[in-house]
């Protein structure tokens, strides 16, 4: 049975981290919205193009993942997934696909998450973008962590 394994947690958490060692061993296909923004609009980092873009990422991502599910391949989401709406939905349509769902909750303090993001700042790895206190700040504040049973059974 393939599973969708849903990373979930705000910038700085881990997540990628985590999303390139679930696939190097053998866990699922990797998508990152992120990195293919980047590829497809190498000179605009501006948040609100960017935001929008991702989106549009998204679901062209969602509909390999999709067919990835049906087709009895475990996939990898390092979408962030800040809301239980979008996380339930996710879920919902991967589980009609026949899929098991693993959602991971990497949760840090706003403190750490504040260090790691002005480290990866000055020298920021290809596929990401800069991001500043404030924006994460904003964005702490309409995350919607997971609940236990989010995180319970599969």
């Amino acid at each position: 049975m393939p599973t969708l394994h849903m990373l979930c947690g705000l910038p700085g958490s881990g997540k990628s981290v985590l999303a390139k060692e679930l696939e190097a061993a053998g866990e699922g296909i990797l998508f990152n919205a992120d990195s293919w923004v980047c590829l497809l609009y190498p000179d605009d980092a501006e948040a609100a193009a960017r935001d929008e873009r991702k989106f549009l990422v998204h679901d062209v991502q969602w509909e390999l993942v999709e067919r990835l599910l049906a087709g009895g391949v475990s996939v990898i989401l390092d979408w962030g997934l800040w809301s239980r709406e979008e996380r339930d939905g996710y879920r919902q349509r991967a589980r009609e696909l026949g899929a098991d769902v693993r959602t991971v909750f990497l949760d840090e303090p706003i403190e750490t998450l504040h260090e790691r993001i002005a480290d990866r700042n000055r020298n920021l790895p290809p596929g990401t973008f800069n991001i500043s206190a404030a924006e994460l700040d904003a964005w702490a504040e309409v995350f919607e962590p997971p609940t236990p049973d989010e995180l319970e059974g599969h």
